[in-house]
């Protein structure tokens, strides 16, 4: 398939399916936290509008929620199907980790799931909340279980090798590897962004339509605080995670920074834009700034970063690659700060959900986050190669044997299902998120109750509600 190799197409399909799948977890996670939060202030302050959020953004969850649990099944068979020898050389350390996860997280938002989502008038309300915050501390274990095993593969530790298997000799160094506190921290950081930048964009679609009440204007204020606190946050834990990145592998350094040779000494600039030619060994077309490299990298005005130069061809990773996915995040971040710093200056002047131009910009920046996630974790595993547990297997070693036919088809199919599939899904939830939330006046109460009108215990139901022909913001039953 274009001259393609079976191993560049399993690394495509494994990419392709991880790429589809990490947006619904990374939407689960945040709007899991974000309804916890609403009930919270609900069951605080007794204000209605925080309630009528909760509705509105269950909905959506539900279906995210779904999404997410279906497109993980295929990622967790490929690695028996085409990355069998990857398994059967460290699946005693991945194996348990991956199981951990299904036996905590997995039980534990799925047993309270059905509470939360169709308890709100079965069970009193701190029993519900109690439901909710469950859902949402189990969306974190699960964050915690897979960066735990993913960061072993890049940083591993706590482990012999016995006849060619990875052997777990230290449970606790295993989870907790040196990589692991700083990607735990990213990534749950960068799941509250995207999904708070997902809520700001909704927002800021239905302000734009002239769709303004309080729970609107809640979910914008909301958001733009998260984005206010949070993203410099993120930014510092990115800088942090880089220097650690830097201590374990120097070669991914190299690569994000496009650094190629050391001989000339001094300081390395820091390069904003170029072209990272892997053949001819140069980054052509610099942007650079002296010095600022070994500044940021090593906190140094004459100490170098290292080059790829220093290390074999066949160890190098693409540097063309994570060069740009690292800029693509990088920039994005910059804009999410940007954009919490100016709903600040909005805020204090009163403009905040008038303000036109600042609208606009927040709902094109609702992608924003999701696409930062994927740019980061382009750079993360395609930093990590040739490697895929980082100095101990190549990449190369642990596909399966499996012809180039089979891999083409294979890949054709993972196309055609998932964008009919998931199309369809991402689809209806931009529907919902189109009708927007339904305030406390315009809503009949479902109070349940022996001989009243309940919640049919169907999954979809949780997502149950008429939809008229026009788009003006009104449910037809909740």
């Amino acid at each position: 398939m274009l001259g393609l190799e079976a191993l560049e197409l399993a690394r495509i399909q494994f990419a392709f399916t991880v790429s589809f799948h990490i947006i619904f977890p990374a939407i689960t996670i945040g709007l899991a936290s974000y309804l916890a939060v609403l009930e919270g202030l609900w069951l605080k302050s007794g204000q209605e509008v925080y309630r009528d959020l909760y509705h509105f953004w269950s909905k959506i969850f539900a279906v995210n929620f779904g999404m997410g649990v279906v497109s993980g099944l295929v990622m967790a068979y490929q690695f028996g199907t085409n990355w069998s020898h990857f398994s059967a050389y460290a699946g005693s350390i991945t194996g348990p980790l991956l199981t951990y996860e299904v036996l905590t997280a997995f039980f534990l938002e799925a047993g309270f799931l059905g509470v939360m989502l169709f308890g709100w008038n079965r069970v009193g309300p701190g029993l519900h909340f109690f439901a909710t915050v469950m859902v949402a501390l189990g969306t974190l274990m699960s964050t915690f279980w897979i960066l735990a095993s993913n960061s072993w593969m890049q940083t591993p530790q706590g482990f012999e090798v016995v006849d060619g298997r990875v052997i777990p000799v230290d449970w606790f160094a295993v989870i907790f590897n040196p990589s692991f506190p700083y990607r735990l921290l990213h990534m749950s950081i960068a799941a509250f962004l995207a999904t708070a930048f997902f809520v700001g964009a909704s927002a800021a679609w239905h302000l734009l339509r002239g769709r303004d009440n309080p729970a609107i204007r809640k979910m914008l204020s909301m958001a733009m605080w998260m984005a206010l606190l949070v993203a410099p946050i993120q930014a510092m834990i990115g800088d942090a995670h880089g220097l650690n990145t830097l201590e374990h592998q120097p070669a991914k350094i190299a690569a994000i920074e496009g650094h190629w040779d050391n001989a000339e000494g001094g300081p390395t600039p820091l390069i904003l834009f170029g072209w990272p030619d892997m053949q001819r060994e140069e980054t052509r077309f610099k942007v650079e700034i002296p010095v600022l490299g070994s500044l940021i990298l090593k906190h140094s005005l004459s100490e170098p970063i290292p080059a790829l130069k220093d290390f074999p061809r066949e160890d190098r990773p693409n540097s063309t690659i994570v060069f740009w996915s690292f800029r693509i995040m990088a920039g994005l971040g910059m804009l999410m700060i940007l954009v919490g710093v100016w709903s600040l200056w909005l805020r204090w002047r009163g403009a905040l959900f008038s303000n036109r131009a600042f609208l606009r910009l927040a709902l094109w920046m609702g992608p924003s986050g999701l696409l930062a996630i994927l740019a980061g974790w382009f750079t993360t595993e395609v930093g990590r190669q040739p490697w895929v547990v980082y100095g101990l297997m190549r990449t190369a070693d642990a596909v399966s044997n499996h012809s180039t036919l089979q891999m083409s088809l294979t890949l054709v199919m993972f196309v055609l299902v998932y964008f009919s599939l998931f199309g369809v899904g991402i689809g209806y939830m931009m529907r919902l998120v189109r009708k927007g939330p339904v305030t406390h006046e315009g809503r009949e109460h479902n109070e349940g109750g022996a001989g009243r009108q309940r919640t049919a215990a169907r999954p979809l139901s949780a997502t149950a509600e008429g939809f008229d022909d026009d788009d003006d913001g009104r449910e037809g039953r909740n």
